[in-house]
C-alpha cells in the first residue's frame, strides 16, 4: 500500500503507539524520517533509536520516553505542512510552539532542524511539524 504522506504516518505511528503506552514503534526507514526521530531523540522527547536494516527500505525502532505516573514525554505531535498546503517561513518568522517551550521541525536547505537552530544559522524553510 502506498502511503500519501509518510512523515503524518511517522508522527501518528509516535502518537498512536504513545497514548497506548507502548515501549517501542516500528516504522518504515528513509532519510526524512531518520532525521525527525533524530531530532526527537536529541531533544529528549524519546529514549532512543535504531535502525535496522533488511531487504527492502530498513525499519527505526524507537523507544519511546514516560515520566513519572507513566506520563508521556511527547503531549502533542501535529503536522504542519502538508501534501496539500506547504507551509514554508523564513528565519524571522519562524513560528514558536508553546511559546518556546515546544519545538517545531524545519526542512531547510541545510537538512532537517528544529526551529531554534534554523534561526540561529538563519535560514528558513518548510515547517513539517510541531512537537510539545
Amino acid at each position: 500500500m502506498h502511503i500519501t504522506d509518510p512523515i503524518a504516518d511517522l508522527l501518528t505511528r509516535i502518537r498512536n503507539a504513545s497514548s497506548a503506552k507502548h515501549s517501542t514503534v516500528d516504522i518504515p526507514a528513509s532519510n526524512l524520517k531518520k532525521a525527525i526521530c533524530q531530532i526527537l531523540l536529541d531533544e529528549g522527547y524519546v529514549k532512543g533509536m535504531q535502525l535496522k536494516e533488511d531487504d527492502k527500505q530498513g525499519v527505526i525502532t524507537v523507544t519511546l520516553k514516560y515520566g513519572e505516573n507513566n506520563t508521556p514525554a511527547i503531549t502533542g505531535l501535529r503536522r504542519v505542512s502538508k501534501p496539500g498546503l506547504r507551509i514554508y517561513t523564513n528565519c524571522e518568522d519562524m513560528p514558536k510552539v508553546m511559546k518556546g517551550l515546544g519545538t517545531a521541525i524545519v526542512s531547510t536547505s541545510k537538512g532537517v532542524m528544529t526551529d531554534r537552530t534554523a534561526r540561529a544559522q538563519n535560514c528558513g524553510g518548510e515547517v513539517l511539524a510541531f512537537v510539545w
